[in-house]
């Protein structure tokens, strides 16, 4: 995915389980409207109040195994005895449309994501504290003791690859934490390495034609 003044940028998001990216990711997504949010496939069952399409694309194990087979995903992991994956889908073609498009996925995912594009904006959501990320896990009702002591096991040792991403941002109050995503975002499209060469090509012309501009005008003042 080469990426030109134009194109948008990859953002891939991550964090243990119960650390409320999702949240963040959605209102990132409401606030900033040259933001696109993949939606990513899961063989777990749904959760009250998750919506097919809108919070994942709900497939069984086998589906999930059959998609991998095909190649229908740039990215897949397992985690917590399910798969989660990115389906290819029209990740480039919002990109080409100077669209910035977020992948919400799992730390073993995003790693992948980083070997194969370099290029990727990696964000690593913190809970406040591990108290609290059990506390927010407990706080669901939806697993049994044993998955939540398992989740967050797996979140303790998650936290683990924070130095493997380029930000943090610590989800104390969720509307700070947009906030913060939404500046990394913003920053980023200033770099010096992210501004596409024929810009700077251009720019570099226009410098040359008002200097010869003004040699001219000033020739001419001088009758040289």
């Amino acid at each position: 995915m080469k990426k030109t003044k134009e194109e948008g940028q990859l953002i891939v998001i991550s964090g243990p389980s119960g650390c409320g990216k999702g949240t963040i990711v959605k209102e990132v997504l409401k606030t900033n409207d040259k933001t696109w949010g993949s939606i990513s496939c899961t063989s777990r069952k749904p959760r009250k109040g998750d919506v097919e399409g809108r919070d994942y694309y709900f497939l069984s194990k086998e589906e999930f195994e059959k998609g991998i087979k095909e190649g229908k995903f740039l990215e897949y992991a397992e985690y917590a005895d399910n798969y989660y994956g990115t389906p290819r889908g029209a990740i480039q073609e919002k990109l080409d449309q100077g669209i910035d498009v977020i992948l919400e996925i799992e730390i073993q995912g995003a790693l992948k994501i980083k070997e194969l594009l370099e290029d990727t904006i990696f964000i690593f959501i913190l809970p406040p504290s591990m108290k609290e990320l059990k506390k927010r896990l407990e706080g669901r009702n939806t697993e049994t003791k044993d998955k939540i002591t398992k989740r967050f096991l797996t979140a303790y040792k998650e936290i683990n690859e924070v130095n493997k991403y380029n930000y943090v941002v610590v989800n104390d109050e969720v509307d700070l934490a947009v906030k913060k995503v939404n500046s990394i975002l913003l920053s980023e499209k200033c770099r010096v390495d992210r501004i596409e060469e024929s810009y700077l090509n251009s720019l570099e012309e226009e410098i040359h034609e008002i200097l010869r501009e003004d040699k001219i005008f000033i020739n001419e003042k001088l009758n040289i």
